[in-house]
């Protein structure tokens, strides 16, 4: 697999099929999904719908997506991180998420800054936000750090009323 991004710790790469344990396991995991919306995942079959519908049809309708998150000391795959477009709102998204235990290590700061310059440079994106919970602080921070700001609180999913925080960059 091609590397897109290769950090002192990190590397960044497409999902496959092959990834299929890897995305079951931090998919499946609550924690991880704590502040996502997302419901975790059941079954690795949901594992491979999410490889072969979102992240493979991202990277063919886009040129990018959310890549596998790969911690260079164990070759691990840790999560994911990447940028996500989303049509809804016709902006591109950073997104990162990662198995509790490398959580704290700056790894997603790590990652993040060059996920930007990437999407800059190869995308001409003019913009990039990110959306975390308010509540994960964590990611906010991260957000923060790596040179994004904070510009409005606001629902994302019309099914659900929450509000999250939204933060923006300009190339």
């Amino acid at each position: 697999m091609n590397t897109i991004i290769e950090t002192e710790r990190m590397i960044l790469r497409e999902f496959s099929l092959k990834d299929i344990d890897a995305v079951f396991e931090f998919g499946s995991n609550d924690i991880v999904n704590k502040y996502t919306g997302d419901i975790s995942l059941k079954s690795k079959e949901q594992a491979k719908h999410i490889i072969e519908n979102i992240y493979n049809s991202d990277y063919k309708k886009y040129g990018y997506g959310r890549w596998a998150a790969i911690y260079k000391p164990t070759n691990k795959i840790i999560g994911f991180a990447g940028l996500k477009f989303l049509p809804e709102f016709n902006e591109t998204d950073i997104g990162f998420r990662f198995l509790p235990e490398y959580w704290n290590k700056g790894i997603a700061t790590e990652v993040a800054k060059p996920i930007i310059d990437y999407g800059f440079e190869n995308f001409n994106l003019k913009r990039i936000i990110g959306i975390a919970d308010p509540k994960n602080i964590g990611s906010c921070s991260v957000l923060k750090k790596i040179g994004m700001s904070f510009y409005k609180l606001a629902i994302y999913d019309e099914t659900d009323d929450k509000k999250y925080n939204w933060y923006q960059v300009f190339a």
